[in-house]
């Protein structure tokens, strides 16, 4: 068994350490010994049928925002959302999130298309929503809580067909109105937490490399970590986020 995970856009959509989540991923199958390669798939590079068991794209700005959509509608966002459908995981945080949805609607300028992974459209807010976030994980695990940092102006609304990633406790979410906070669609999570999110909630990494290992064929447990370390990032990423909430 082997993952190959494409890496969207790493040097357009790369905000807040978004790729610390790269480095996550590829340590966590190292570790249990699962070989891992991660291609940059870049502006107008094609996506083969069933070549990539995983996709991550980061967060970016406005500028950024408009070239990564067009290249999506041109080029990569059907073949995407078809390997999703077929089994594949991914991961979309902030920008990448929006984009992975039916769309963002900025104050100004033309609306941009999304991909339509998530049941989920967005639109430009007044409110910019800044600061740690704690949320109670729909996936489980060890934590029961997902922790990272927000900072967005958008307002993300999940349809019926989209179920959150978590309910907030602490910071603003999805939309600031809700409660939700990212979206879950079969192995794909669309989230607004950078910070990075998957070295504090290793449990999502773990979802996520079990996907993509289930698109291989392999429906075997993970092999357990000590993740003593990662525990003690969460714990101490929790408490921040109630002490200065």
């Amino acid at each position: 068994m082997r993952i190959k995970i494409g890496y969207l856009y790493p040097d357009l959509m790369n905000i807040y350490g978004d790729h610390g989540n790269i480095l996550t991923l590829v340590r966590r199958c190292e570790w249990r010994g699962i070989p891992v390669e991660v291609v940059a798939l870049n502006i107008g590079d094609p996506i083969a049928h069933g070549e990539y068991d995983m996709f991550f794209m980061g967060g970016g700005q406005d500028r950024e925002q408009v070239m990564v959509c067009r290249d999506l509608q041109e080029t990569k966002g059907d073949d995407i959302k078809r390997e999703i459908d077929e089994g594949a995981a991914a991961l979309a945080i902030c920008g990448g999130y929006q984009l992975f949805g039916k769309f963002y609607r900025p104050f100004e300028g033309d609306e941009l298309p999304g991909i339509n992974v998530f049941d989920a459209h967005t639109v430009a807010g007044k409110k910019r929503c800044i600061g740690n976030v704690v949320a109670k994980s729909a996936l489980g695990g060890k934590q029961g809580t997902v922790v990272g940092f927000e900072n967005h102006s958008g307002k993300t609304y999940l349809g019926d067909g989209c179920a959150p990633l978590g309910t907030v406790t602490v910071g603003y979410g999805n939309n600031a109105e809700d409660k939700t906070e990212g979206a879950i669609y079969r192995g794909a999570i669309g989230t607004y937490l950078h910070g990075s999110l998957l070295p504090k909630n290793p449990s999502i990494a773990d979802f996520l490399i079990e996907k993509a290992l289930g698109r291989r064929g392999s429906d075997l447990p993970l092999a357990s970590l000590d993740d003593s370390l990662e525990l003690a990032a969460h714990a101490a990423a929790l408490k921040r986020a109630v002490r200065t909430h």
